[in-house]
């Protein structure tokens, strides 16, 4: 038999836990497999999130920054490294190269489904509330998840579905090419506790306070 060189070596513990599902959620929103079957990359217009990111997968790779956009006035930080093994695991889940509209199921353990859901919140997600001025003292507020993939999209929705009972409703975002999946109020505040399931979870801290103070003024707590 030919010598077929060294195994290659993974510097990423592939292994289940709230951390590491929080870590595919970011992926599966802001991340990206490059096309050489090597390279993962991750962007983030937050500091704090790309440290989460490293934080969750446990890996001290540099933090980089990139500039983006036709001014370059845009600045992202970056994490991008090497590691075949894990590569190969992400395409085995379900990411794909270059995913932004081909990514459909993830593959996840039953219990961190909700750890998933709330890193790709803090990747593509979104929160807002506001008066409704049609009614008086009528505090309305949305959770949204995005995606430029239609199965990705309907995947979450059915996930959700199945766990919490809850439809929510999907929409084009600011073009036709991009979804948006979205719960009101009721049905917002049972995924909100669902996804923030302890006070240790790693989130990007800003969505957190703005969930916190909007559930506040309907008398909510994220947490107990």
């Amino acid at each position: 038999m030919g010598n077929r060189g060294p195994k290659p070596k993974g510097n990423v513990r592939i292994k289940w836990s709230t951390n590491f599902a929080y870590a595919m959620g970011l992926l599966a929103s802001d991340g990206c497999l490059s096309g050489d079957g090597r390279h993962i990359i991750f962007t983030s217009k937050d500091r704090e999130q790309a440290e989460n990111f490293r934080k969750a997968l446990n890996i001290t790779y540099k933090l980089g920054k990139k500039a983006s956009g036709a001014t370059l006035e845009k600045k992202y930080f970056l994490v991008q490294f090497c590691d075949v093994l894990f590569y190969e695991y992400l395409l085995s889940i379900g990411f794909t190269p270059n995913k932004s509209k081909t990514i459909g199921e993830i593959q996840i353990p039953e219990e961190y489904f909700f750890d998933f859901l709330r890193g790709s919140f803090d990747g593509d997600g979104s929160f807002h509330s506001y008066y409704d001025p049609r009614w008086k003292s009528s505090f309305m507020f949305y959770t949204i998840f995005v995606s430029a993939s239609k199965k990705h999209i309907d995947w979450l929705r059915n996930e959700i579905y199945k766990r919490l009972k809850i439809q929510g409703h999907i929409t084009h975002g600011k073009t036709a090419s991009v979804y948006q999946l979205k719960y009101a109020k009721a049905d917002s505040s049972k995924i909100l506790k669902s996804m923030y399931n302890g006070d240790e979870a790693i989130c990007l801290s800003r969505k957190r306070q703005k969930v916190e103070k909007a559930l506040a003024l309907v008398g909510k707590k994220l947490t107990t």
